[in-house]
């Protein structure tokens, strides 16, 4: 389940360490996020999502990104994690989130796969990338889709792109390299997340 009262960002942290994963946490935390995924194709990702759960499981939805097969969600879940993030729509996938009780979000970019991920169990939606597509697909895209489902931009969405995607009905945000790269320091992130956060508020702010 959505963490009460967190913002709509998932911070993605693509390459990450496992002895650095729960000081990059931190600084997240302290900065406002609550939701964070390790790709798995991150260095020791299982790893990494174990130490995140045991410090912060209780404080925020930790899991996986990059997640293919139903195997991967199994091990997602025994390590610990709670939410899976994939770029693409595979319904044996979904499924299997949904039959282990994680929160699934799902890669889609057309409104074929969007249905089909709804149809697999998904309760939320990933535009992915959505740099390639735009806010304008996004908007097409809502107009149709059912309204209580939200849709996060991801890929290649940072603090400058958000008002547009907000002001064309996105929902949330996957946010990668904008707020960690490997080898950042915690200190790096708190910044970046903290400006990131600025961002979000000034945007929505000026869509009321």
């Amino acid at each position: 389940m959505w963490p009460a009262d967190a913002p709509p960002i998932v911070a993605i942290l693509r390459g990450v360490k496992p002895d650095e994963v729960v000081g990059v946490a931190q600084a997240l935390y302290d900065a406002g996020v609550r939701v964070i995924e390790v790709p798995l194709n991150s260095p020791e990702p299982l790893e990494s999502i174990a130490r995140l759960s045991r410090a912060f499981g209780d404080r925020c939805l930790c899991g996986a990104g990059t997640v293919l097969t139903p195997a991967d969600v199994d091990a997602v879940r025994a390590a610990g994690g709670k939410l899976i993030v994939t770029p693409n729509t595979d319904p044996a996938v979904i499924a299997r989130a949904v039959e282990t009780g994680l929160v699934v979000m799902p890669g889609f970019a057309t409104a074929s796969e969007a249905f089909a991920a709804l149809a697999a169990g998904a309760r939320s939606l990933k535009l992915f990338p959505a740099a390639t597509y735009g806010p304008g697909h996004l908007k097409a895209l809502k107009s149709v889709l059912p309204s209580a489902v939200p849709v996060f931009a991801v890929g290649g969405v940072g603090p400058a792109e958000l008002a547009p995607w907000l002001a064309a009905g996105a929902d949330g945000f996957g946010i990668g390299g904008e707020i960690y790269r490997p080898g950042d320091t915690p200190e790096a992130v708190r910044r970046k997340a903290g400006a990131l956060m600025g961002a979000l508020q000034a945007a929505t702010s000026s869509k009321t």
